[in-house]
């Protein structure tokens, strides 16, 4: 079992500091033969796992697979040398096949490569601007939607290597695709569903008996086995391979699968555009393309942070996200220069890093390295391996990915509006696109939250008797506690009590002691309040202001406004408005001192 370390990353670290975070706060705690040794073992076993996936995550974004497998190996030794997480390892992922997959189609090669390009830059803006911590706070549903709706699309384009269909037109769109499918469903061929369908039983099925091999390390050279008899036993049939689909011109000689040779730099602007057509660079071809770079940066870094809060549970460290997202945006700028397709931390990699005893990003750096190998000494006979296997592959992907059983069980138990949320992000995300999934899933989910804040955020007014005051209110003398945040959507409800006091009243109390912090619009209902309670002459009591209120009260110069005083709790807020109403001029200029004092926050 690996030995684990909790090291805290400081949230204050200067940015010089940020790049290769992890693997200088390991080797400054000291890196021993053994923990090399262990990281070795781990990374040769996710480079095993990593293989057939970053092949076929390519295939799925519509692309060669050596691409998937040039980005594993760049990417994914880049990231992890200058990251923020101990045992992430990164490269191509399926959820970043519903994004890509339309670039492709749209822009060519050339526009893939550059969106990719664009989105690390995005990245490295989002960790210098210390962004990263604010992955965090996007909800929960429209995390689980939004994945939900890609597992979904990668799942349904899978039907067409499945069953070995013939369209006739590769439409952009998911809806689109499903119609070219089902017209060409007279094309099905039984021989590779017979294959695909035994891959995907054998994946499923081999795990309930072992998990010290990985399952696609047994399961992919069988299905190659598979293929070969039906060969035999059928004259006529001719499966798909990466062999007989993909065809590679390199230097004037033409490789049938993947050429057997390392990543090779290539400018991506003078990659082929659609349909194989030279693409032109220019800012009317660029500005389209940013929007797939905003969306590959966003899932990226959602995707990325949550494999590293994965790792952290598993193995007990602590990531520094900035560092993170500034290593993931250098690595997406550098892959597309040796033809990789956009990277991000794989969660299904990364605990299988951790399961194997990885201590250090050397793991993943190692894997980085086996893959290269596996090019450069197995490529001729990765060409063997059918693509109706590699989709059953992905299907099981697909499968892990949905968490169909959580899905199922949110919809059951959660609040109608957290359900709302869950089923809008899905459904757009499957009927139209990711980003507008997302975008509009936050929007309700911050209406819903607006609305939740109104009903959590309670305001009363008392006259003769309050519990925190002993006896009975000295007459003209009213308590309006506010009991919650004082954020937009509640605000205006909990102020308009306070505005209509009776004429009688001449002090009003407000016990602040609950209100833990206040934005922009609870100031200006406050402020709102307080100007009507003026005009009717009656004295403003604030007492008990927490810290983030007191803040903002103080820059609003609150302190200094007439018929407005401070008081550290009810009693002796009572005892000011009863000194008031008794004549005492002092009370309605109190000394800045009777402010309580601002804690550090």
């Amino acid at each position: 079992m690996a030995r684990t370390r909790y090291t805290a990353m400081d949230a204050n670290m200067p940015l010089r500091a940020l790049p290769a975070a992890a693997l200088r706060a390991v080797l400054r705690e000291g890196y021993s033969r053994e923990d090399l040794k262990s990281d070795v073992l781990a990374g040769l076993v996710v480079g095993i796992v990593a293989l057939p996936l970053a092949m076929a995550l390519a295939i799925g974004v519509g692309v060669a697979p050596q691409f998937g497998l040039y980005t594993a190996i760049v990417a994914g030794f880049f990231v992890a040398l200058l990251g923020g997480s101990r045992m992430q390892v990164s490269g191509p992922t399926a959820a970043f096949i519903v994004i890509l997959a339309p670039i492709h189609t749209k822009f060519g090669m050339a526009g893939l490569l550059i969106s990719g390009l664009l989105g690390g830059a995005i990245l490295i803006a989002m960790g210098v601007l210390r962004l990263g911590r604010l992955i965090q706070f996007i909800p929960h549903p429209v995390t689980s939607g939004f994945t939900a709706g890609i597992a979904t699309v990668i799942a349904t384009l899978q039907i067409k290597d499945l069953f070995g269909l013939q369209l006739r037109r590769n439409p952009e769109h998911y809806l689109e695709r499903v119609a070219a499918m089902f017209e060409a469903r007279g094309t099905a061929s039984l021989g590779e569903f017979i294959i695909g369908g035994s891959t995907l039983a054998l994946l499923v099925l081999l795990p309930r008996f072992t998990r010290r091999v990985p399952a696609p390390l047994l399961v992919l050279p069988a299905s190659v086995l598979i293929s070969l008899a039906l060969t035999r036993l059928l004259p006529d049939f001719h499966p798909a391979t990466i062999a007989s689909r993909f065809h590679t011109t390199v230097g004037g000689r033409v490789f049938d699968g993947i050429p057997q040779l390392p990543p090779l730099p290539v400018v991506p602007w003078l990659m082929p555009g659609p349909e194989g057509a030279q693409f032109s660079l220019g800012l009317d071809e660029l500005r389209p393309l940013l929007s797939g770079a905003f969306a590959i940066a966003m899932l990226g870094a959602i995707e990325s942070l949550l494999s590293a809060v994965v790792a952290d549970g598993m193995a007990r460290t602590k990531h520094d996200p900035d560092a993170e997202l500034i290593s993931l945006g250098v690595g997406n700028m550098i892959v597309p220069f040796f033809g990789g397709i956009p990277a991000t931390g794989a969660i299904a990699r990364t605990a299988t890093n951790v399961r194997a005893g990885a201590r250090s990003p050397i793991a993943a750096m190692t894997h980085a390295v086996v893959v290269l190998a596996a090019v450069l000494v197995l490529a001729p006979l990765l060409g063997y391996l059918p693509m109706s296997g590699l989709a059953a592959l992905l299907l099981l992907v697909a499968w892990n990915m949905s968490d169909a059983k959580h899905f199922i069980h949110t919809i059951r138990v959660a609040p109608k509006s957290d359900v709302t949320v869950l089923l809008t992000c899905y459904v757009l995300t499957v009927g139209l696109d990711m980003v507008i999934g997302v975008s509009v899933g936050m929007v309700l989910a911050a209406l819903l939250f607006m609305r939740r804040m109104a009903e959590v955020t309670q305001a009363r007014l008392a006259a003769g008797s309050h519990p925190d005051v002993p006896g009975t209110l000295p007459p003209g003398v009213a308590v309006y506690e506010i009991s919650g945040p004082l954020f937009f959507g509640a605000a205006q409800k909990a102020m308009a009590t306070l505005q209509v006091v009776e004429d009688r009243t001449k002090a009003v109390v407000v016990l602040m002691d609950e209100v833990h912090a206040m934005d922009a619009t609870g100031l200006v209902a406050l402020e709102s309040a307080l100007e009507s309670l003026r005009k009717h002459k009656c004295l403003a009591i604030l007492s008990g202001v927490r810290a983030q209120p007191m803040a903002l009260l103080k820059k609003a110069h609150l302190e200094q406004r007439e018929g407005v005083v401070f008081s550290a709790n009810a009693r002796d807020a009572v005892a000011l408005a009863e000194r008031h109403i008794g004549g005492d001029p002092t009370v309605s200029a109190a000394p800045p001192a009777a402010v309580p004092p601002v804690q550090p926050h």
